[in-house]
C-alpha cells in the first residue's frame, strides 16, 4: 500500500516538472504575438523624412511653375508688334521729294544752279542788246516766282502730312503703352523715332524751299542792280542817249 503511494507521488512529480517547462513558454511567448511595440524614435525619423520629401517635391513644382512663367515671358518679350507705320511713313517722304524735284526753272541740283547764275545772274555783258537785258530780265523774275510758287507748294504739302502723321503718332503711342512684351515696346520706339525722322525731313524740305526762294529774290535784286546800271550807262553815253522826238498818243 506504501509502495503504491509512493508510485503515485513519483509520477505526479515527474508530471509537474514536465509541465512547468511547457506553461513557462506558453508565458513568455504569449504577449510577444498579442502586442505591437511603439518606436518614438523611429516614427520621428519617418515623419521627418516624410516632410523633407514633401519640401523637395514643393520647391520642384515651384521651380517647374518658375520655368513655365519664364517661357510665357521670353515669348511675350519676341512677340512682335502687329502694326507698322514704315509703309504710310514711306509716303509721306517720297510726297514731299516729289514736290521738290518739281521745281521750276533752278532745281536743286548743283550743276543747273551753277549753270542758271553763269547765264542768267552773271555780270551784264555789255555787247547785250537792249532786248537781250528784257529778255534776261524776265527770265530771272520767273524764276523768283516760280521759286516762290514751289516753296507754297512744299508748305502744303508738309501741311498735309500733319493729320497723317497725327493719327500714326496716336497708333504708335497706344501700341507703346499697351505692349506685352520688350520687343514690341522696343518696335513702337523705333517707330516713333522713324515718325520723328520724317517730321525732320519735312522741315528740312520747308527750309530747303524757303532758301532757295529768298536765295532767287536776292539773286534777280543783285542782277536787276547790275543791269541797271549797265542800262543808265547806255542812257548817258553820248550819242546814244535821249533823242527828243514826236509822240502820237491814241492813234491821233
Amino acid at each position: 500500500m506504501n509502495s503504491l503511494g509512493n508510485c503515485s507521488r513519483a509520477v505526479l512529480l515527474a508530471a509537474t516538472l514536465l509541465a512547468a517547462p511547457v506553461a513557462a513558454s506558453l508565458m513568455v511567448t504569449a504577449p510577444a504575438q498579442a502586442f505591437i511595440v511603439f518606436d518614438p524614435s523611429n516614427y520621428s525619423q519617418n515623419v521627418l523624412t516624410a516632410a523633407r520629401s514633401l519640401q523637395q517635391i514643393t520647391n520642384q513644382i515651384t521651380s517647374l511653375q518658375n520655368q513655365a512663367q519664364m517661357l510665357i515671358n521670353q515669348a511675350r518679350n519676341l512677340a512682335s508688334l502687329p502694326f507698322s507705320s514704315l509703309q504710310q511713313l514711306q509716303q509721306s517722304v517720297q510726297r514731299t521729294q516729289q514736290l521738290l524735284s518739281q521745281a521750276q526753272n533752278v532745281a536743286f541740283d548743283v550743276q543747273q544752279i551753277d549753270k542758271a547764275f553763269q547765264q542768267q545772274y552773271g555780270s551784264v555783258s555789255l555787247s547785250a542788246s537792249d532786248q537781250q537785258l528784257v529778255t534776261d530780265a524776265r527770265s530771272r523774275w520767273q524764276n523768283t516766282v516760280g521759286g516762290l510758287q514751289d516753296a507754297m507748294r512744299v508748305q502744303a504739302g508738309v501741311v498735309g502730312n500733319i493729320d497723317t502723321n497725327r493719327t500714326q503718332m496716336s497708333t504708335l503711342v497706344g501700341a507703346s503703352q499697351s505692349a506685352t512684351g520688350a520687343l514690341q515696346a522696343t518696335q513702337a520706339g523705333n517707330q516713333l523715332l522713324a515718325l520723328q525722322a520724317q517730321q525732320l525731313a519735312d522741315l528740312t524740305a520747308v527750309v530747303a524751299a524757303n532758301g532757295r526762294a529768298q536765295a532767287l529774290t536776292e539773286a534777280e535784286r543783285a542782277a536787276a542792280a547790275d543791269q541797271g546800271r549797265e542800262q543808265r550807262r547806255r542812257f548817258l553815253t553820248a550819242g546814244s542817249g535821249y533823242q527828243a522826238g514826236n509822240a502820237t498818243m491814241f492813234n491821233r
